[in-house]
């Protein structure tokens, strides 16, 4: 099995490698092709048990997910994949609107995953999915911060939070996803007046990761920041000294619970378009579906399922919110449809 690979030549060097042994095997083999972008050691686990459940035999290649939508589109009709695994909607939206997807028609997947989780139906039914979610949220210097201040992503760009907040590149997928979120609900004018106030109350240019953002605030060089919240997750339990010090300074909050609630990304799935075995790709999907898979996006990465009703038993997914929460419930596809807005929009406030 390969793991992650560095660069497009490399994915392709791994897709010919894997594929063409698979192929050789014999065609009466029961297999299916997966092109992913989760880089996560418990995924293993969960490939393992389809496999022990089917008899269906999981061939992976991990790449990031504009390599991969790169590599089906230059593969075309040659290409071997079956399945393919994402971790941002708007990334998700662009393989829909390239013509990379095969829709389907699930009534499992549409009973379990909620409307506003997967893609626009068509006539030719759903093209991707979402199977795991991840919420955009604030983290704020506890000794420093009133939470009240920081309790909505308005209130980031407010100037009582001049020279305060810290982020990652604007241009990054987690960020242009909420950005694309905040345009759908104030729309672009207002969105855009938005960005230049989180521009102007930048405590330092945007750099590093979700986690070096959460590190900054618990260093007190920032008073707020944003991070998704798995990677929060990951420090509440870790049993590092250094990280408990971090998650003992930095609180959390759950933007905009009183309005339209905090922005929700997704790890989703769809069927390449030129699927080989489509019908194992549909059953494979429809497994990430089930209380099993779910369990192990939720203590494996520390994602929330997207399957409603669940019992998780994550401690620090409880410990983050002990009541629940408020989600935005627009359509996650509307995140990708204000790509191109909001890229243009970055350009004209400076938010490199």
């Amino acid at each position: 099995m390969f793991k992650k690979a560095s660069s497009f030549a490399s994915l392709a060097l791994a897709t010919a490698a894997l594929f063409g042994a698979a192929g050789s095997a014999g065609a009466q083999e029961q297999v299916v092709n997966l092109y992913s972008a989760r880089h996560y050691q418990t995924d293993e686990a969960l490939f393992s048990d389809f496999t022990k459940a089917t008899g269906i035999k999981v061939n992976r290649v991990d790449a990031d997910d504009a390599g991969i939508l790169a590599r089906l589109k230059a593969e075309g009709t040659a290409s071997p994949a079956d399945v393919i695994l994402l971790v941002d909607a708007a990334r998700l939206w662009s393989g829909e609107v390239q013509g990379l997807f095969k829709p389907i028609k699930s009534p499992l997947l549409e009973t379990a995953i909620p409307a506003n989780l997967r893609a626009r139906p068509t006539p030719d039914g759903i093209a991707w999915f979402g199977f795991s979610t991840r919420a955009r949220v604030v983290v704020y210097d506890k000794l420093h911060m009133k939470k009240t201040d920081v309790d909505s992503y308005e209130k980031l760009a407010d100037p009582r939070n001049k020279g305060k907040l810290c982020t990652r590149s604007g241009a990054h997928p987690y960020n242009l996803s909420l950005f694309g979120a905040v345009t759908e609900h104030m729309g672009p004018a207002k969105a855009e007046e938005w960005l230049k106030g989180l521009v102007a109350n930048m405590a330092r240019d945007p750099k590093g990761g979700d986690t070096d953002q959460i590190k900054a605030v618990a260093s007190g060089e920032c008073g707020v920041a944003l991070t998704n919240s798995y990677y929060l997750a990951r420090i509440m339990r870790s049993n590092a000294p250094e990280d408990k010090v971090v998650a003992e300074r930095v609180g959390v909050v759950f933007p905009n619970q009183d309005n339209w609630g905090t922005h929700l990304n997704i790890a989703g799935a769809a069927v390449a378009k030129n699927a080989k075995h489509p019908e194992n790709a549909i059953r494979f999907m429809e497994y990430l579906a089930s209380p099993k898979a779910q369990n192990y996006f939720a203590n494996g990465n520390n994602e929330w399922p997207a399957v409603a009703g669940l019992d998780i038993d994550n401690p620090a997914l409880k410990a983050m919110a002990r009541s629940g929460f408020k989600s935005e419930t627009i359509p996650i596809s509307a995140v990708g449809e204000h790509q191109q807005k909001v890229q243009q929009m970055l350009d004209r406030v400076g938010y490199r």
